[in-house]
């Protein structure tokens, strides 16, 4: 049960700090941190956390990353879904205290919620399949990474350096096209508290990219690069 645990609270942080930098200190004016800083965040929170529960549960925090190792061979089909159940429920708790805590100040709005959308949802109005290409690309590629550095016993003390800023990366590339998931956990959790409809409306398209995504990747690295 404690490797659960640990997953459910690394998604907590994730989510926590990567969507509440967005929600919070992304626009605040005239000291913003910007794309720039969300995408730290983000990588941060993840390198903080393969250090504190790595050892633990693997830190997965992701859907996309449990399903990858299935289809690598390094987990079994009811592991991931345990998995993905306890990184859901974290990210769903963290998106929770960041809507109470957004909802008591008087000069910010809940509206779409750091979700992730595309079409007129989409930051600069990317279409559908620029957004699933985008996601389904750096999901894929997010996985090779993870799955390279975690096998290998020479990067083994520095995999969670590479990781976190692999998706630092991919938050710099993705953030202007779809706002960034390549998690389907953080997607939904943020659906769930907007104020608008079509997070929900649209979260299919970032559960089923980021694990087909992930899903290839494993297939990938255990056919060209075990």
């Amino acid at each position: 049960m404690k490797k659960y645990i640990v997953e459910l609270i690394g998604t907590f942080w994730l989510v926590f700090c990567g969507c509440g930098s967005a929600l919070f200190a992304a626009t605040f004016p005239d000291y913003g941190i910007g794309f720039v800083g969300v995408s730290l965040a983000f990588g941060l929170s993840l390198l903080t956390m393969v250090y504190t529960i790595g050892p633990i549960s693997g830190c997965h925090l992701n859907p996309a990353v449990s399903f990858a190792m299935v289809s690598s061979g390094r987990m079994s089909l009811n592991e991931a879904l345990r998995y993905s159940f306890f990184q859901i429920l974290g990210a769903i708790l963290a998106a929770s205290v960041l809507y109470m805590i957004q909802s008591g100040s008087v000069h910010t709005e809940i509206g779409g919620f750091a979700s992730n959308g595309y079409g007129e949802n989409s930051p600069m109005e990317y279409d559908l399949l620029s957004c699933f290409l985008t996601e389904f690309v750096l999901t894929f590629f997010f996985l090779l990474i993870i799955l390279s550095v975690t096998s290998n016993n020479a990067y083994h003390k520095f995999s969670g350096i590479v990781i976190g800023f692999s998706l630092t990366l991919i938050h710099l590339v993705s953030i202007p096209i779809t706002n960034t998931s390549v998690n389907p956990a953080r997607s939904l959790s943020q659906a769930l508290f907007a104020h608008v409809s079509w997070p929900s409306e649209q979260l299919w398209l970032f559960w089923v990219a980021p694990i087909l995504g992930g899903v290839l990747a494993g297939f990938t690295y255990k056919r060209f690069l075990q």
